[in-house]
C-alpha cells in the first residue's frame, strides 16, 4: 500500500502548486482542484497508516481500492506535469486546449474517488478517513514531524561499516575459514598440484559469501592471478566471462566490457591467459549446472596448485562442481547459540558483554528465533538499534511477539523473508519506495552510492524539508538510513569512510521484487517474461534484465509505453530492439547504459530524446552514442546528465540553456561549449579535461552552487592554474563554498 500513499505525495504537492501558480484558471476548475486536493490530503492521511500493515493481512476490497488510487494519482500527476510543462513553454502550446483536458480529467477523477469511498467503507481503518476531515492540517503537521525527526542528520552508524571492514574477523567466520584454507593448502604452504576446487553451499544468508569473502582475502597472495566473480539466478554468460578476465587482469582487458565476444571466443581467450598461471578464482552463487558447464570449460586444468571456490544453494550442483576425488564440498551451518549471541550483542552494543541485564532474556528468546542464520541476526540487530538509539525493553518484547515462530530448518527461505519484511514495516513512508526502487536493479549489481540519490532525485522520492537543504543530502540521509538498517550493503568503501558503491544481498532483493511487483511498483523484463501477455498493460517502471533473445516491438503496445516513468537497460542484446522513444510520453528516468551497446551494428538512436520533456535523468555512461541531438534544450527539467564512455566529443551549444542541470558527467576529452556559466543550478561537474575546454576555467566563477568538481588539469600551464585558483576560490555570488576537487577524473 506503500506505492499508493508513495504515489499521491507528488500530487499533492503538484496541485498545490497549481493553485499557487499563475495560470490563469477558471473559478469553476480552480475550485475543483481545491476540493479534490483536500480528498486527497484525507485519504493520504488514511493510506500511510494502511502502509503499516503487511500486504497479507488487509482485506481484498482495502488493497483494491488501493490500488485504484495508486493508478489514478500516477494519472493525475501526469496529467497536471504536462499542464504545467506545456504552459510554460509559451503561446504556441495551447494552454486554453490543456485546460479544457484539465477540466475533464478533475470531473473523471472526483467520480472515480467516488467509486472509490464505496470501497473504502467496508474496511474500518479507511471508514476513518470521514472523521480524519477536520483534523486534516493536525494530522499532516504531525506526519510532516515524524519524516524530520527520522532523516534529518542521518549518518552511517559505525556498527554497520564495522561489519564489512573485515570479512575475516566477523564472528562464527574464522574458525571455519582456517578449516577450509587447510584444505585448499598444506600448512607448509605447499599444495597438491593438480586443480582443486571446494564447493560451498547453504541456503540463503548462512552467509556463504562472507565466509568465501575471508578464504579468499586470506590466501589469494598466494596466487599469481586471482578473482572473485558473481553469477546470480539469471546471468549473462558473456558478461561473467568479460567480468573473470577483468579480474584476472584489468590492466590487459581494462576494455573488455566494450569488446563483441562470442561465448567460444571468451573461453579460448580465459583459457589461454590461464595456461601458465597459478589462480585462484572464486565463483559466487551459481544457480545452474549449465551455467557451470560453461565456466568450467574455460578454467584450464593446469598442474601449477591451482584453486577454484564455488558457491551454490543447491546441493546437487555443488556435486556437479567437483570433477576429482580431492576435490570437496563444505555445507553451511547456523551458527552457534554463543557466536549468535555475540554477532547479536556487537551489531547493538558494540561488544558482546554489554546487554543490560533487563534485556539478557528476551535477546535469548529472539536469537532462538534466528535461528543462527546470519542474516536474520543483523536484520534484528538493525531493527532494535536503529539511528544509533537501543530501543526499548517494550519494544524488544514487541519485536520478539512479531516474528511469530522464527526461523526454522524446514524453510528457511520463507522464514528469512518474514523477518526481512518487518524490517520493511519498521521504515518511515519516504524509505519505502527508495527501498523498492531497488529492484530495478538485477542480481549481484554493484552500483555507486552517488548514482543511486540522483536516480532517488530524478523519480521524486527526495523532497526538500527546508529551503536552504539540497535534495542530494537528503538523499545521502536516505542512503544511510538504509545502510543502518542493513537493507544495503557496502561494497567498496574509502578511505574516508564514505560508501562509494553498494550491494543487495539476493535474499533481500527476492523480497523486495516480490512487494514490488504486487503494488505494480516496477515491472522486470527478462527472458522468461518476453512472451507473456502482461507486455500489454500498462507500466509506470520498465527494467530490462538478460534479455537473450530479440524481442519484437511491436508486442509493446502504445498504451503499454505511453505512462512509462522510467526505463532501463540492464541487457546487452535490449539495444537491438528498443522502442522507439517516441512511444514514451512521460518518460523522467532514462538509463541506457547498461545495454552493451558497443556490441551492436546500429548503436543507440537518440533522435526522439528532444520530445521527452518530462525527462529528468539520461544515463548514457558507455553507451554507443556519438552525439546529443543539437535541440537538447528542449529538455527543461533535466537534471542529471551522465555521457562518460560513450564516443561523443563535443556538447551541443544548446546544453547551456539546461537551467535545472543539477549533475553532468562527461569524459575528459570531450570539449564543452562557452556559456557553461549559465548552468546556475549546477552542484557536480565531474570528469572535465581543462586542457580541451580551457575556457570553462574563467567560468567556473559563476557557477556557485557546484560542490563537487572532478577535473583533469594535464598540459596545464601555469597562467590557466593561477586562474583555475582564483574561479575555484573566489566565485560570484558570496563567499566561496568548499569543493571536492580531485586533480584527475576517478
Amino acid at each position: 500500500m506503500e506505492a499508493a500513499a508513495g504515489a499521491l505525495s507528488p500530487v499533492l504537492r503538484k496541485l498545490g502548486e497549481l493553485l499557487a501558480g499563475e495560470y490563469n484558471l477558471e473559478k469553476r476548475v480552480k475550485k475543483g482542484v481545491q476540493s479534490l486536493r483536500t480528498e486527497l490530503e484525507m485519504i493520504h492521511a488514511v493510506l500511510r497508516e494502511v502502509g503499516k500493515v503487511p500486504l497479507d493481512q488487509l482485506q481484498e476490497p482495502v488493497r483494491i481500492w488501493a490500488g485504484k488510487v495508486r493508478d489514478l494519482s500516477c494519472d493525475m500527476e501526469d496529467a497536471v506535469d504536462d499542464f504545467l510543462v506545456r504552459v510554460d513553454e509559451g503561446p504556441c502550446s495551447k494552454p486554453t486546449n490543456m485546460r479544457n483536458r484539465v477540466k475533464k480529467f478533475l470531473k473523471k477523477t472526483t467520480k472515480l474517488f467516488g467509486n472509490g469511498k464505496a470501497l473504502h467503507q467496508i474496511s474500518s481503518a479507511i471508514k476513518e478517513a470521514q472523521d480524519l476531515a477536520t483534523e486534516l492540517v493536525g494530522l499532516r503537521k504531525k506526519y510532516e514531524l515524524d519524516m524530520r525527526s527520522t532523516s534529518n542528520g542521518a549518518t552511517i552508524d559505525p556498527r554497520v561499516l564495522a561489519l564489512h571492514k573485515d570479512v575475516g574477523e566477523l564472528v562464527g567466520v574464522d574458525c571455519t575459514r582456517d578449516e577450509l584454507i587447510k584444505t585448499l593448502i598444506c600448512e607448509d604452504g605447499s599444495s597438491k598440484e593438480q586443480l582443486k576446487t571446494i564447493s560451498i553451499v547453504g541456503v540463503g544468508g548462512l552467509g556463504k559469501t562472507t565466509l568465501t569473502k575471508a578464504v579468499y582475502e586470506k590466501i589469494k597472495a598466494q596466487f599469481d592471478r586471482v578473482a572473485f566473480v558473481p553469477v546470480g539466478q539469471n546471468p549473462d554468460i558473456k558478461k561473467v566471462f568479460k567480468d573473470l578476465l577483468y579480474e584476472l587482469d584489468n590492466e590487459k582487458f581494462s576494455d573488455i566490457h566494450n569488446t563483441t565476444r562470442d561465448e567460444n571466443l571468451l573461453i579460448k581467450q580465459i583459457s589461454d591467459y590461464l595456461v601458465d598461471k597459478r589462480y585462484l578464482i572464486v565463483i559466487d552463487d551459481i544457480w545452474e549446472e549449465e551455467i557451470w558447464r560453461f565456466i568450467n570449460c574455460a578454467l584450464y586444468k593446469n598442474n601449477l596448485h591451482s584453486r577454484v571456490i564455488t558457491t551454490t544453494r543447491n546441493v546437487s550442483l555443488s556435486e556437479a562442481c567437483l570433477s576429482s576425488s580431492d576435490d570437496t564440498i563444505h555445507r553451511m551451518k547456523p551458527l552457534s547459540d554463543e557466536d549468535s549471541r555475540i554477532l547479536l550483542h556487537r551489531r547493538i552494543f558494540q561488544s558482546e558483554d554489554k546487554c543490560p541485564e533487563d534485556l539478557q532474556v528476551v535477546s535469548r528468546d529472539i536469537l532462538k528465533k534466528c535461528g543462527g542464520v546470519p542474516l536474520a541476526i543483523i536484520t534484528i540487530a538493525s531493527l532494535l538499534a536503529s539511528n544509533q538509539r537501543v530501543k526499548q525493553k517494550y519494544e524488544w518484547m514487541h519485536l520478539h511477539n512479531s516474528i511469530g515462530r522464527g526461523v526454522t530448518q524446514g524453510d528457511i527461505v520463507k522464514d528469512m523473508n518474514m523477518i526481512l519484511s518487518l524490517s520493511y514495516y519498521d521504515l518511515p513512508s519516504h524509505l519505502k519506495p527508495c527501498l523498492l526502487y531497488l529492484s530495478i536493479f538485477p542480481e549481484d549489481f554493484e552500483i555507486k552510492r552517488d548514482w543511486l540519490i540522483w536516480r532517488w532525485l530524478a523519480e521524486g522520492f527526495i523532497q526538500c524539508d527546508k529551503e536552504e537543504t539540497r535534495l542530494f543530502e537528503i538523499g545521502e540521509r536516505y542512503f544511510n538510513e538504509l545502510m543502518n538498517r542493513s537493507l544495503i550493503q557496502p561494497a567498496k568503501i574509502n578511505d574516508e569512510g564514505t560508501v562509494v558503491t553498494w550491494r543487495i544481498h539476493d535474499v533481500v532483493l527476492d523480497l523486495i521484487c516480490s512487494l514490488s511487483s504486487a503494488e505494480n511498483f516496477i515491472f522486470i523484463l527478462n527472458n522468461a517474461e518476453c512472451h507473456a501477455p502482461n507486455l500489454q498493460r500498462k507500466f509506470r517502471r520498465l527494467s530490462l534484465h538478460n534479455i537473450k533473445a530479440k524481442v519484437q516491438n511491436h508486442q509493446f503496445d502504445s498504451t503499454s509505453l505511453s505512462k512509462v516513468r522510467t526505463f532501463a537497460v540492464f541487457s546487452p542484446v535490449a539495444c537491438d530492439w528498443l522502442p522507439s522513444l517516441s512511444s514514451f510520453h512521460f518518460l523522467r528516468v532514462l538509463d541506457l547504459g547498461n545495454c552493451g551497446s558497443h556490441e551492436s551494428s546500429s548503436g543507440l538512436n537518440l533522435k526522439y530524446v528532444r520530445n521527452l520533456i518530462h525527462l529528468r535523468y539520461l544515463g548514457l555512461k558507455g553507451a554507443d552514442v556519438h552525439e546529443l541531438p543539437v535541440d537538447i534544450s528542449k529538455l527543461q527539467l533535466l537534471q542529471i546528465l551522465d555521457i562518460q564512455g560513450t564516443r561523443i566529443n563535443e556538447l551541443p551549444a544548446s546544453i547551456v540553456q539546461l537551467r535545472n542541470l543539477i549533475c553532468l558527467s562527461v569524459d575528459s576529452g570531450l570539449r564543452l561549449p562557452k556559456g557553461m556559466g549559465n548552468l546556475m543550478s549546477l552542484e557536480v561537474l565531474e570528469r572535465v579535461g581543462l586542457s580541451s575546454s580551457s575556457h570553462i576555467v574563467e567560468e567556473l566563477r559563476h557557477l556557485t552552487e557546484v560542490m563537487t568538481l572532478s577535473i583533469n588539469c594535464d598540459n596545464m600551464d601555469e597562467d590557466l592554474i593561477d586562474i583555475l585558483i582564483k574561479s575555484l576560490f573566489f566565485r560570484k555570488g558570496g563567499s566561496p563554498r568548499p569543493l571536492h576537487t580531485p586533480s584527475k577524473p576517478s
